[in-house]
């Protein structure tokens, strides 16, 4: 199989290593990719929102299966344009990647379909966002509808910030992602990230994560795309995987099938542990990041022939797969000022002593390489270092030494990762 993966983050650096590792892969490419990246696979300098260009790359490499990475690709059609050229997509159309580009749309399935959700009103006038304040309490949630980036989303703890915080959005704070707003009931509780691959008809279980996203120790600070991650979480029992893909997963797919725009893809479902019972924060139409590097360290299996049952609407034909017993933790290493400005181009020393690490991986999310083989800050979130061990605090243990072992003054990370399953003996 030729596979073609699209994307240049941390992510898309996991999702290299285990295709490399899938024995029915002979090809991969991987456009445009990173330093990191470029070191297992070789990479094409195209861009993730050049629908175009992508699709005549896969055209001109033969590729048989596209594994699409990034929310963006998504949202600009690329399934769409590589289905009207008989190649294989694992990532859903245009119209069903709604469940992540669209806060509204998603809402709107929800309350359809009877899928726990919180309590929500939708805006695209700032005048009438900020009348309706005047009727919920504090604190508020606030959302730009379209993509983000992972960062559209302010709690506001008070009605002044809140009305600051809608006349941003609506001024093009997160540019056309804030022409319409969803304003949601503040839930409380712990939040679970939970995956589902699907075939357009089925879905199965994949695996279960919790990031964090808030950008210092603590929870404090604004929130972030994701500062670090664990899989698996202690709640992921069998009942609870039962429950969620019952309520959630399943009748999701059901609507969308009836609505004409079948899920094909992964479908990752925020989900927040209310004193009332599970209820969904948000659905990403693709894999998480860093949830998806956690997994994928633990992955057993042929990722490529999998992905391409659920391309090919056969899921129920898959391959076994399996995620390995061990626990996966992951600390996210970004860029002084991130996530509002964050600074690049500074040196990162110490990669070779990173990367020998015992049961670590340093994966790359946004980094280049220099002629003169420096590597250096590219982007907000930077590196990821991840640990592997028997249980959570072996893993984490194992992820700071990665961690440690680099030399990157202009780099700050989390130093709690894992710290509520910690705190109670995990």
């Amino acid at each position: 199989m030729r596979v073609l993966l699209v994307g240049s983050g941390g992510r898309e650096h996991a999702l290299a290593l285990a295709l490399n590792n899938s024995p029915s892969v002979t090809f991969l490419l991987v456009a445009p990719g990173n330093p990191g990246i470029a070191a297992i696979a070789p990479v094409s300098p195209v861009s993730v929102d050049d629908v175009a260009a992508l699709v005549q790359l896969a055209v001109a490499q033969r590729i048989d299966l596209v594994l699409v990475g990034p929310e963006v690709s998504l949202a600009a059609g690329l399934a769409d344009a590589l289905t009207q050229k008989n190649i294989a997509c694992f990532g859903p159309t245009k119209a069903a990647a709604q469940l992540e580009s669209s806060k509204a749309f998603t809402k709107t399935i929800c309350e359809a379909n009877n899928i726990p959700t919180a309590g929500f009103a939708t805006f695209t006038s700032a005048d009438a966002a900020i009348a309706y304040l005047g009727t919920v309490n504090a604190p508020y949630v606030i959302k730009a509808d379209g993509l983000a980036a992972g960062k559209g989303v302010v709690i506001a703890p008070d009605f002044q910030s809140a009305k600051i915080t809608i006349h941003e959005m609506a001024d093009g704070r997160f540019g056309g992602a804030g022409a319409r707003l969803v304003i949601e009931e503040f839930m409380t509780g712990e939040e679970v990230s939970f995956f589902a691959l699907c075939d357009g008809k089925r879905a199965v279980y994949l695996g279960s994560a919790q990031d964090h996203k808030r950008a210092f120790d603590g929870e404090r600070g604004p929130n972030t795309g994701g500062m670090g991650a664990y899989s698996p979480t202690r709640h992921a029992t069998p009942e609870f995987v039962q429950d969620i893909m019952a309520r959630f997963i399943e009748p999701t797919m059901a609507a969308m099938e009836k609505l004409g725009m079948p899920f094909c893809g992964v479908l990752y479902a925020g989900l927040m542990l209310t004193p009332s019972g599970p209820k969904l924060v948000e659905y990403n139409a693709r894999f998480g990041d860093p949830e998806c590097q956690v997994l994928m360290a633990r992955f057993e299996g042929d990722l490529a022939q999998l992905l391409m049952a659920c391309a090919l609407g056969r899921l129920d034909a898959g391959p076994q797969f399996r995620l390995s017993d061990q626990t996966a933790a992951l600390v996210v290493m970004a860029a002084q000022g991130y996530p509002e400005d964050p600074i690049t181009g500074s040196e990162i020393r110490g990669e070779v002593e990173a990367s020998a690490i015992p049961r670590g991986v340093l994966l790359h999310a946004g980094t280049r390489r220099d002629e003169d083989g420096k590597l250096r800050s590219a982007g907000g979130r930077v590196l990821n270092a991840i640990g592997l061990g028997p249980n959570l605090q072996a893993a984490v243990d194992t992820a700071y030494q990665v961690v440690d072992a680099l030399d990157w003054p202009m780099g700050f990370h989390r130093r709690d990762i894992g710290w509520r399953e910690l705190n109670l003996g995990g």
